[in-house]
C-alpha cells in the first residue's frame, strides 16, 4: 500500500504544479488591441486604431461612376450610381454572409453563390440572397468620402 499512496501522492503534486505553472503564466490581461479590448480594460485610444481606419473611406475620385469598390479590410463597399452621388454598404453578403469582391455591370457580386446587389440601394438584382445589403451611413466632405 506504500507504493500506491507514494504513487497518488506524487500525481496529485506533479497535477499541482503544472496548474500552478499554467495559472502563472494567464495573467489574464490580453495585449493592447487583442480581441478588441485593450490590456488596461480602459477605452481604446483612436489613435491606436490600424492606419487603414483612420482618415477618408476613399476619395470621390477613386469610385467610378456606375460602380463602386470594395474595402476589403474595412468591410465596406463603396458606389456611385450617378455622377456626384455616393452610397456604402455592408460588404457581406445576406446569402450566407461571404464577402463580396466586386462590382460590375451596375451589381455589387458575391463570388459565393452569384448573389447580385444593386449599386444604388443594395437591394437584391440576384439570388439566392433574399434581403439587401446594410446601407452604411457616409459623409462626402470636398473629395473624402468619411463613415459617420
Amino acid at each position: 500500500m506504500g507504493l500506491g499512496t507514494t504513487r497518488r501522492v506524487m500525481l496529485v503534486g506533479t497535477g499541482a504544479a503544472a496548474a500552478a505553472v499554467l495559472a502563472g503564466c494567464a495573467t489574464g490581461e490580453q495585449p493592447a488591441g487583442s480581441a478588441g479590448t485593450p490590456a488596461t480594460g480602459a477605452n481604446p485610444d483612436p489613435t491606436d486604431a490600424p492606419p487603414e481606419t483612420q482618415g477618408p473611406l476613399a476619395h470621390t475620385g477613386d469610385v467610378p461612376v456606375g460602380g463602386g469598390i470594395v474595402l476589403d479590410q474595412r468591410n465596406i463597399v463603396l458606389t456611385q450610381p450617378t455622377k456626384g452621388t455616393f452610397k456604402a454598404f455592408t460588404a457581406t453578403c445576406t446569402h450566407q454572409g461571404c464577402q463580396v469582391v466586386e462590382v460590375k455591370g451596375g451589381t455589387i457580386r458575391c463570388p459565393c453563390h452569384g448573389s447580385q446587389f444593386k449599386i444604388a440601394d443594395g437591394s437584391v438584382a440576384q439570388g439566392p440572397a433574399a434581403r439587401a445589403l446594410r446601407e452604411i451611413a457616409i459623409n462626402v466632405d470636398d473629395t473624402d468620402i468619411q463613415e459617420v
